[in-house]
């Protein structure tokens, strides 16, 4: 059985607070962590995907009353939007922590009525796919990568699966879970749109690129954007703004949120081919990112820089006002560094800089510069 390393985040927010949200893509485990739940309540487990369940619930002041001294949780309830306000007058007559556990496919912008009605009731957790510290046993780095950190295909070590499981995984976002959200794009359309993703991934976001090729406006692929991110397909890593007199790049740039996913839809099916690929190190560099951003507070900020005159950093990472990391990526155990990098730390007055590769031993490279493995850096930032 694998430790995820939401358990014990999840455990101190049953203590703390009568609503915990578990937010996160469909299939990333959400279930399985709750269902392992180990708590002085029982467990009342209802599937709003279930007809059986639903029906528990034609009545649902009632059925909640009834089982108000059990920890009840409410899975996939974005298809019933309308107990939220129930949930918020029930947690108002009696908040005592751990009464509900809601799990949900979208993030709090999409589930609206969630943010709003549960608003000061709720505190929300994110799950992502798979880290490397909670696989360390089970998969080696190169297998999280080529097939990303869903545990179904990740722990499945069978490479056609692999390729089956993301071709319904997909199939099911764009063609019923995207539009329930309230995406009101053409199937072929978000296809389309994903695809087109893949083949950038790692780079500066261009609205009119999209929007040329798919013949829509930028307002749309704006649009169409968000909904992508809020149900966790993809992640835009926003640029440092600073004051200084400096021509800054302000565009983000845009992932492909699961390596696995993007593998799926760039055809890449063995690690041979992944390393052959030409946009290899693209796909290195967002897995890194998604691998730190699963480890890291929920208020954490996660930046890139760049300048037109050269300077760059692949990862910021900023905690409470200070640098808590920054890192560039390579996919070379003996990397070497541009003066651009240099350039970037003078502008922005980092005290130190990490070189992040797959498995390097830890090491100096010059002053102020330590060359990191993945899975050490996963560690350091564990604490």
């Amino acid at each position: 059985m694998i430790q995820r390393l939401l358990e014990n985040k999840l455990g101190l927010s049953l203590e703390q607070f009568p609503v915990t949200g578990i937010i996160g893509p469909r299939q990333v485990g959400k279930t399985t962590l709750v269902r392992q739940l180990q708590t002085d309540k029982d467990l009342v487990y209802l599937d709003l995907e279930r007809n059986s369940d639903l029906n528990k619930l034609q009545a649902p002041e009632l059925f909640l009353t009834q089982v108000a001294d059990k920890t009840v949780v409410l899975d996939e309830v974005q298809h019933l939007p309308e107990l939220f306000p129930l949930l918020r007058s029930l947690v108002d007559d009696d908040r005592r922590a751990g009464r509900f556990v809601i799990l949900g496919s979208a993030s709090p912008p999409l589930l609206r009525q969630s943010s709003e009605s549960l608003a000061g009731r709720i505190n929300y957790l994110e799950m992502f796919p798979l880290n490397l510290l909670e696989v360390e046993h089970q998969l080696t780095w190169q297998q999280l990568w080529l097939h990303g950190g869903f545990p179904e295909p990740a722990l499945s070590g069978k490479p056609t699966f692999v390729q089956s499981w993301y071709r319904n995984f997909i199939q099911s976002y764009v063609q019923r879970d995207l539009p329930l959200y309230g995406l009101p794009a053409d199937p072929k359309t978000t296809r389309q749109l994903l695809q087109m993703i893949a083949s950038v991934h790692g780079g500066l976001l261009n609205y009119s690129m999209f929007a040329k090729s798919l013949d829509l406006s930028v307002p749309t692929i704006k649009t169409y954007l968000s909904f992508l991110n809020n149900a966790f397909l993809t992640t835009q890593i926003a640029p440092w703004h600073t004051n200084l007199k400096k021509r800054l790049v302000k565009s983000p740039k845009l992932y492909i949120r699961d390596s696995g996913m993007l593998h799926y839809l760039t055809g890449i099916n063995d690690f041979e081919s992944l390393m052959g690929n030409v946009r290899v190190g693209n796909s290195w560099e967002g897995f890194v990112i998604g691998q730190i951003a699963s480890i890291l507070e929920s208020d954490d900020e996660l930046y890139h820089y760049r300048t037109q005159d050269g300077a760059e950093i692949d990862l910021l990472v900023r905690r409470n006002d200070r640098w808590l990391l920054a890192a560039e990526i390579k996919l070379t155990n003996s990397p070497t560094l541009t003066k651009g990098t240099h350039l970037a730390m003078q502008d922005l007055g980092i005290d130190h800089l990490h070189v992040i590769t797959p498995s390097a031993d830890t090491y100096p490279i010059a002053e102020k510069i330590t060359v990191i493995s993945l899975g050490s850096v996963l560690e350091k930032l564990k604490g």
